[in-house]
């Protein structure tokens, strides 16, 4: 038991340094514990996609609101169909039925 004892010891002088072991702690400090470490990075990564998404998501129903707005401005009939469907206005003399 001491023989190995004492050639675990000798492995160790031999192949692990000072500088070894202060440069494993150093790496070991900035990638976990460090502002900008490995998971801290991954968690924003995974943040940024999702914020890209909803960006996307937004630009399209952004251009459908234009596109709508646009028609609004320069199509009577369309403005009529919409004021029709959605605020159930109607014209005089008209009865209007809604089923919902």
């Amino acid at each position: 038991m001491e023989t190995r004892r004492n050639n675990w010891w000798r492995w160790c002088r031999r192949y692990i340094h000072v500088g070894f072991l202060l440069m494993v702690v150093i790496l070991g400090y900035i990638l976990f514990f460090n502002d900008n470490s490995v998971m801290d990075s991954y968690r924003y990564e995974q943040e940024i996609e999702a914020l890209r998404s909803e960006i996307k998501a937004n630009r399209d129903t952004l251009e459908l609101y234009q596109q709508l707005n646009r028609s609004l401005d320069t199509d009577p009939e369309t403005m009529e169909r919409i004021v029709r469907e959605r605020y159930h206005m109607q014209r005089p003399n008209e009865d209007i039925y809604v089923i919902d």
